[in-house]
């Protein structure tokens, strides 16, 4: 069996697999382990390869979000308490890297809205704000290569579309025996495989289901000594999970207690979970509605004045 290690862009895996959705609770043991290396029938010299998952570790690249550039005020609290939740629900099967990302002043040339064609010599130059990542690629392309070149795995499968790991790959099939697997962070096939990785590669993993990605989050709560909670802005319709909060905290029930009923399939609804109701505006409608009429009737049955 293959010593199996996973390597992560969190950078290029946050803007393939996760901006814009709901999947940002994601528990990447459990996405790779059960989701996407068993569906791997890649063969070595006519063998089929036999990967070990009972071992499986992931090693995470990622870096901080800067408060600066923040695009929603809880961005950075909600990243701190997902690598949280993540460290302690992996158990150690799972180590987060961090890199950082630098801020600076720079100079571009300015896309001329009257004549978009235009060459960029010809162009405005104007100042921005230039955001970089840093560390983050290198520190993969070095831990892949460590690793290998020690003899701690068998197998690397690196999780990135970005064309700056490719030496590294190539001194690994050059140096060692270890296999090399790509999977690209994307869903439904939106970016296509980079060639120079793709030619690397033993294996290569076109995309990550949309299903993948939904039926592999992590538990809401991760118990600690300060538990980590998945944060509401990070639910499809955050606007319909603080309501659903506000109705029944209005009524003197704590969020605990209200995220425990949201959580149990209900009969009411043949046995959907009101939680996954307060997906959308139609069904979310419905939840709202009886959590009202149920607080109203529970105030106005306890009230003397209507007996």
């Amino acid at each position: 069996m293959l010593r199996t290690r996973v390597y992560i862009d969190g950078y290029n895996f946050y803007y393939g697999c996760l901006k814009g959705t709901s999947h940002k609770w994601l528990d990447l043991v459990k996405l790779f382990k059960s989701k996407v290396l068993p569906s791997i029938t890649a063969q070595s010299n006519g063998v089929q390869l036999g990967l070990d998952l009972e071992n499986l570790s992931i090693k995470y690249f990622t870096a901080e979000i800067l408060e600066k550039v923040a695009q929603d005020p809880d961005s950075r609290t909600s990243q701190r308490s997902y690598l949280g939740a993540l460290a302690k629900h992996s158990q150690g099967s799972l180590e987060i890297i961090k890199g950082n990302y630098a801020l600076n002043e720079a100079h571009a040339k300015r896309v001329d809205p009257q004549n978009p064609e235009r060459w960029p010599r010809d162009c405005q130059k104007v100042t921005i704000w230039k955001v970089e990542e840093k560390k983050s690629d290198v520190s993969l392309a070095l831990h892949a290569f460590k690793d290998a070149i020690l003899g701690e795995i068998d197998h690397a499968v690196i999780v990135t579309n970005d064309t700056d790991i490719q030496p590294a790959l190539e001194m690994i099939n050059t140096l060692t025996p270890v296999k090399i697997g790509l999977v690209v962070p994307t869903r439904h096939h939106q970016r296509i495989p980079n060639q120079e990785l793709n030619d690397q590669a033993l294996w290569v993993r076109s995309h990550i289901t949309e299903d993948e990605l939904a039926s592999s989050e992590l538990p809401r709560v991760i118990p600690a000594r300060r538990p980590y909670t998945k944060p509401i802005s990070w639910y499809p319709r955050p606007d319909l999970i603080a309501q659903a909060l506000q109705i029944s905290n209005d009524n003197g029930m704590k969020s605990s207690d209200v995220y425990k009923w949201l959580q149990q399939p209900n009969a009411y609804w043949g046995n959907a979970l009101p939680l996954d109701m307060l997906s959308n505006e139609k069904e979310g409608q419905k939840v709202l509605d009886f959590m009202t009429h149920w607080h109203t009737s529970r105030s106005t049955s306890s009230d003397p004045s209507t007996s």
